[in-house]
């Protein structure tokens, strides 16, 4: 049996399209005048590769944003469903056993040939990484091979039915043989994607050209440049000046000035992200369930969705957002009460012995404000906070060796993968990659490796909802609100289309008019 995609599978996710009237694919606005093919744009995105281009880490959002980097299979957005790339189809050949027939006819940028081999050294490099990607591990896959010269085989060490989500990963994206001679790995010629990357200044930008032999057809722009630029302020500036065409995750602050420019097109689209003010639940006070639901009832969350988030953003009602099929049935979000916080501080046996502190990303602009809302809802229970601004990059060692507090920061749900499984497995599971919560509890635990062998969708869901309840009755963060994904681009900018997961900008039809 060979197909694309199961319907149980697809189900959730394009349910997900109702999401809002953008759906996964706000477009801008078209233009009258015809591409010009000898035009480059700059893209404005909000944070810079932190592990040089290790394909485990961040840095291969980077590379399959900027039209490099392509993956076996890849998550359309319009459809809703996981659709061919690399791989023109794929079967399960047994339980454990999946089979991926590699596309013909494709060449990486240094002119080899794509095969079978080739993917399966880029898989098992990931596979091989001291600190795995979080879609694409041991865990959840034993082994890769090559079947004959274009078919690769995935062997998982359970029954699973999200393999083909798990190679739509980005993390999983594919370069030749070459990249991978050197000490760090070089994707510079070596990808297949219609973009490929000439040069880079680190931390500040990566310039990219035409690929004259994209498999997939003519390249409408002769190059682009990434600019990394942590500040949201000044992406919203320079899309409305027009130094960049693209700015990406553009803060609320900044949207009058853009929607009244007639230049400047702003997209929005519901998304799977949720602000979150993550607690150590591995260290004192946090430990304690009662002092966490004492910080949970400090904080008025209406409130906090309409001043600093501006109505772009509602209060959240846990680790999902109301609209998605795994949502917690029934959930609302928490009110205010300061008493009952007071209450449960007393019942935790708080003393303010210290000032507990906060920090905030700055990649986000918004949460300098939230810190600080958050920091005087505090104080009105007895709990003295004190505040920090740092990058993700300089804060991430700390947060994953539980050497902090509280940090507020966001998180996508399906961007590891395209269904909650690998957001709930990485960031809550005992043994989870990305467990900055470090939280750690038997029957979570249970429910989710119990949902990773469900096929069926609806069943699946039921169990990711008890899963999420279980995160919210323990109260390990404070989720606080549903954001949108928010854009903005120039107007005579042709053929982009939003994708709030933040894995694809530059594509191949991707075009500006003449000036």
């Amino acid at each position: 049996m060979r197909f694309s995609l199961p319907s149980s599978v697809s189900l959730g996710l394009v349910a997900l399209l109702s999401l809002s009237g953008c759906g996964f694919s706000g477009a801008a606005g078209k233009s009258s005048q015809a591409a010009d093919l000898d035009q480059r744009i700059v893209v404005d995105n909000f944070r810079a590769p932190v592990a040089d281009w290790a394909l485990e880490s961040d840095a291969a959002y980077i590379l399959s944003l900027s039209g490099c980097l392509e993956t076996l299979t890849r998550y359309d957005e319009s459809q809703g469903k996981v659709v061919p790339f690399l791989a023109t189809e794929w079967k399960q050949a047994s339980a454990l056993e999946w089979d991926f027939k590699i596309r013909e006819g494709v060449k990486f940028q240094d002119g080899t040939a794509l095969d079978a081999a080739a993917v399966v050294g880029s898989l098992q490099n990931v596979l091989d990484a001291e600190v795995p990607a979080r879609a694409f591990s041991r865990k959840v896959v034993s082994g890769v091979k090559a079947l004959d010269n274009h078919t690769v085989r995935v062997t998982t060490p359970t029954e699973s039915p999200l393999v083909p989500y798990r190679l739509a990963s980005v993390n999983t994206g594919v370069l030749s043989p070459a990249a991978f001679k050197g000490e760090t790995v070089d994707p510079f010629g070596h990808c297949t994607g219609p973009f490929k990357p000439v040069s880079e200044k680190p931390k500040q930008s990566l310039t990219l050209d035409r690929n004259e032999d994209y498999w997939g057809g003519q390249v409408k722009l002769a190059g682009a440049e990434i600019r990394f630029i942590t500040d949201g302020a000044t992406r919203a500036a320079q899309v409305q000046t027009g130094e960049a065409d693209v700015s990406l995750s553009i803060p609320v602050s900044g949207l009058a000035a853009l929607e009244s420019d007639s230049n400047v097109k702003v997209l929005k689209a519901d998304s799977p992200r949720t602000a979150t003010l993550y607690m150590n639940n591995g260290r004192a006070p946090f430990d304690d369930v009662d002092f966490r639901k004492a910080v949970r009832s400090a904080l008025d969350l209406d409130a906090l969705a309409a001043s600093v988030y501006e109505g772009a953003a509602i209060a959240a009602t846990g680790p999902f957002a109301p609209s998605e099929p795994w949502a917690i049935e029934g959930a609302e979000a928490p009110k205010q009460d300061v008493e009952a916080a007071k209450k449960l501080l007393a019942s935790a046996g708080y003393t303010a012995d210290r000032p507990l502190e906060i920090v905030a990303i700055v990649e986000r602009a918004e949460f300098a404000d939230v810190a600080t809302v958050i920091q005087d809802n505090l104080k009105a229970v007895g709990v003295p906070v004190k505040i920090q601004t740092k990058e993700y990059a300089a804060v991430e060692p700390d947060l994953l060796s539980g050497n902090y507090d509280m940090v507020l920061s966001q998180r996508n749900r399906l961007i590891d993968i395209a269904d909650p499984i690998g957001f709930l497995t990485a960031d809550y599971t005992c043994d989870g990659t990305y467990n900055l919560s470090h939280f750690c509890n038997a029957d979570y635990d249970k429910k989710v490796a119990q949902a990773a062998k469900t096929a069926d969708s609806e069943e699946r869901y039921k169990l990711y909802a008890e899963a999420g309840r279980i995160l919210q009755d323990q109260a390990v963060n404070v989720w606080l609100v549903n954001e949108q994904a928010i854009d903005a681009v120039r107007t005579d900018l042709q053929g982009h289309v939003q994708d709030p997961l933040a894995r694809y900008v530059l594509r191949a039809d991707t075009a500006k008019s003449g000036s």
